[in-house]
């Protein structure tokens, strides 16, 4: 019924005239007053709300509540709470007067919108449902959990522009009939349909005068499991006389729950900006199918976005018809999607592309390509298995991508020869770099830090032009990497660079980070303050904490994550030193360092550290001695030591200045 401002108790009946416009009024029985109370108040207007009326037990009272002379009231909500269980003669009597008692609390005909629920008795109110039209004004109608032998001319109720019914049993058809006749006239003003948990309906026909639909905008129907039909079987586009279209106003339909229902193609027409059904969800510039469904991609001319989980209902010359279409996300329909690359069909508009369950062959990825050609933006999320046939990365060399992603493609294999390809390597745009379990990526690369004889057919792994570009580098479970061409990007190029391991089970001594940082910090030849780093996320604290990093870090890394580092147990002097060399960073993050038995010790003398985390890190029981740098503002522990939780209570007395997080697991979990 609306945001009301306030709920009045029958026994504060007289303050109803002070909240005018919004009242509730609940009949509580235990009160003791009468409904007859309420027709006292003589100028009451705008919305009110009774709830309670199973508490009304005469007519009588009920027509003392006067509604009829409160010709101010624009909407009225008639509520009855079922709560109570009766039978046998009970039944009989309170459906009596309950019919009774609703025919007794008629409104005046100014009403506009009526709200009627959980009436228990059989019959409708003459009011409403009498072929004498007495609610001429009603814009809004309203039935829920409701049986009624008799319904509303709905159809003779001309100025009506919203419908809901909800939980009304019985009622398999929705037509001429139901609606009390249909003339030129009606339903003129409808612009709204809401049909919920209605069981046994199974169709909603036309008659004689159906196309006058012409102004309806919104349709729901959730949870009726017979419907079959929503005006007319299969919902033409346009009917049998002349072109006139069925719903040419239709902005809005709402499907949920309706397993018998067919929908034609959708959308019918330019006007339908919102389509929720459970096969697809559309929203303008936004289109998401999860089943299939028949679309009309020419009326999809605004979609920016597509989401697809089930490819069967188009063809990629459909996908040519949306002229708007920048981004599309694939998942779990890969064999109609490498179909659809077999066609040959160029996409020019789409700049970003998202496959997930793709099987990359050497096919695949040639099509992707010749599909896709203006691609910004690259995600590939792979089931490819390492005994799949090797697939060499090749870009055009016309590729603009400036964001990669490879994840789970075992069986992808950089190039190191010109006559391979390039790889990255041809791609003067690339800015973003994620690799994430491709453990066969890197494995032709020689090792070493890029030292030893090179004929000119070797090319680096990455284009040397990203030195001028803020650019991000990702390796995550690359076990065979190796270190080639990327001491220079590292020193001088990246500003966010994470390279780790993911551990699953017993820790293993090698790390990603290890080598990679070992072969910068044993370069002599890079210029001092070459790196550019400003974020480093990596799973060996000892690959990191060693002065020729560090030294190199020093002015500009703002940001440490050590993840995972299973067999660190303590900071030496050397790595607590090299620790201090790091006046530019603000946050320091220690997550999952299982055996980490304490903090650095030299942590206060870090200037500018402003945020500490440390979480799944329970060996450690303090901070350091020498306290906590006086630029922290920000401490967050979790999944620690009851030890260390304990002085992270005491610090919200003795450093009132540091926001302190911290949360504890129960024992038990």
């Amino acid at each position: 019924m609306g945001k009301l401002k306030e709920r009045i108790d029958i026994k504060n009946l007289q303050s109803l005239m002070i909240f005018g416009e919004y009242s509730r009024l609940h009949l509580n029985e235990s009160v003791g007053f009468e409904l007859g109370e309420l027709g006292k108040l003589e100028v009451l207007g705008g919305e009110l709300k009774i709830s309670g009326l199973e508490n009304v037990r005469t007519s009588q009272e009920a027509e003392e509540a006067k509604l009829m002379e409160k010709r101010n009231l624009v909407k009225l909500g008639l509520v009855w709470n079922r709560n109570q269980e009766s039978t046998g003669d009970d039944v009989l009597f309170l459906e009596k007067a309950g019919d009774d008692i609703l025919d007794s609390l008629k409104p005046h005909s100014n009403i506009r919108r009526l709200c009627i629920v959980n009436h228990g008795g059989s019959v409708g109110p003459s009011w409403l449902c009498s072929n004498i039209i007495y609610m001429r004004n009603l814009e809004t109608l309203h039935l829920e959990s409701v049986s009624w032998a008799n319904l509303p001319p709905i159809g003779q109720m001309y100025h009506l522009r919203k419908l809901k019914l909800k939980n009304i049993l019985g009622i398999s058809q929705i037509g001429p009939d139901f609606f009390g006749g249909t003339t030129e006239k009606s339903f003129t003003h409808l612009m709204e349909v809401q049909f919920y948990d209605m069981p046994d309906l199974v169709e909603w026909v036309g008659g004689a005068n159906c196309h006058l639909f012409s102004r309806l905008e919104k349709i729901s129907c959730t949870d009726c499991p017979m419907l079959t039909t929503l005006l007319i079987s299969g919902w033409p586009i346009s009917s049998t006389e002349g072109n006139t279209k069925w719903f040419p106003s239709l902005r809005d339909l709402h499907i949920l729950r309706c397993p018998k229902l067919c929908l034609p193609p959708m959308p019918h027409t330019l006007m339908v900006s919102r389509i929720y059904t459970d096969c697809l969800f559309y929203y303008r510039t936004k289109l998401d199918i999860r089943n299939p469904s028949e679309l009309v991609f020419h009326n999809l001319g605004d979609v920016e976005r597509l989401t697809i989980q089930d490819a069967s209902c188009f063809s990629f010359m459909d996908l040519q018809k949306l002229h708007s279409l920048g981004h599309i996300e694939v998942s779990r329909c890969e064999e109609t999607f490498l179909r659809g690359l077999d066609d040959g069909v160029v996409l020019h508009q789409v700049q970003s592309l998202k496959l997930e369950h793709f099987s990359l062959t050497r096919k695949s990825l040639s099509n992707l390509f010749e599909c896709f050609p203006a691609l910004s933006s690259l995600d590939v999320r792979a089931l490819s298995d390492e005994d799949h046939e090797e697939v060499v990365l090749q870009f055009p060399p016309s590729s603009s991508l400036r964001n990669v992603r490879f994840v789970g493609c075992k069986n992808l294999i950089l190039p190191v020869d010109e006559e391979e390809g390039v790889g990255f390597c041809g791609i003067s745009s690339l800015e973003s770099v994620a690799i994430i379990n491709c453990n066969k990526l890197f494995s032709r690369w020689p090792m070493g830090g890029g030292g030893g004889a090179q004929t000119q057919s070797i090319i680096y792994p990455l284009p040397p032009s990203l030195k001028e570009l803020s650019c991000g580098l990702r390796l995550v479970n690359c076990m065979d990497i190796t270190v080639d061409g990327f001491v220079s990007l590292i020193a001088i190029n990246l500003e966010r660079l994470t390279v780790h391991n993911w551990r699953d089970g017993e820790a293993e001594p090698y790390s990603v980070a290890g080598d990679l940082l070992a072969a910068v910090a044993s370069t002599k030849t890079l210029p001092a303050g070459s790196f550019q780093l400003v974020s480093l996320y990596v799973d060996s604290i000892s690959a990191v904490l060693v002065a020729p990093i560090c030294s190199r870090l020093s002015a500009t890394l703002q940001r440490l994550y050590f993840d995972c580092d299973w067999w660190t147990e303590k900071f030496t002097e050397e790595q607590d030193e090299a620790l201090r060399l790091l006046t530019s960073l603000q946050g320091l993050w220690f997550n999952n360092c299982r055996a980490l038995q304490s903090l650095p010790q030299g942590l206060h003398r870090l200037p500018s550290l402003q945020e500490l985390s440390i979480g799944g890190t329970q060996k450690i029981r303090s901070v350091p001695k020498e306290g906590l740098p006086d630029s922290l503002r920000l401490l967050y522990i979790e999944n620690c030591s009851p030890e260390i939780y304990e002085e992270c209570q005491k610090l919200r007395g003795t450093r009132p200045d540091i926001h302190t997080f911290a949360f504890i697991r129960d024992a038990e979990s």
